[in-house]
């Protein structure tokens, strides 16, 4: 159900980009319980001066390698589930790719599950 959003700047490598993929995949079975294989992400990499943001915002203060990290996937998680998902992907940045954690913005949003279609125009959740 979950639909993930990557955007970072251009010239990472193809091995750092398919483990930010995984980090959030991982942090979505084990802490929000998405179903294994549901797995539907898009990782975009941008020219920097095709990412407009402030240099920070909220106590963050942001580099050149900030991520921009949007999930669109079914309502119904609680607050705290959503905390431990944002820390948990933050953490495995932290340590598997030794990132900044204020370089890492995650946007949640919650749809309603007849708004899913996973092919031959079926609304496969509705019920």
């Amino acid at each position: 159900m979950p639909f993930v959003r990557i955007d970072l700047k251009r010239g990472k490598s193809a091995e750092y980009r398919k483990t930010l993929g995984e980090i959030v995949y991982k942090a979505m079975r084990e802490v929000i319980n998405v179903p294994e294989n549901d797995k539907f992400q898009v990782i975009t990499e941008h020219d920097r001066g095709d990412l407009n943001y402030a240099d920070n915002y909220m106590g963050n203060t942001y580099s050149d390698d900030l991520i921009f990290i949007q999930i669109t996937m079914n309502a119904g998680r609680t607050v705290e589930m959503k905390k431990a998902f944002y820390k948990r992907i933050v953490d495995d940045y932290q340590s598997q790719l030794q990132g900044r954690p204020d370089d890492v913005v995650i946007n949640l949003v919650e749809v309603v599950k007849e708004n899913w279609s996973f092919g031959h125009g079926i609304a496969q959740y509705a019920s």
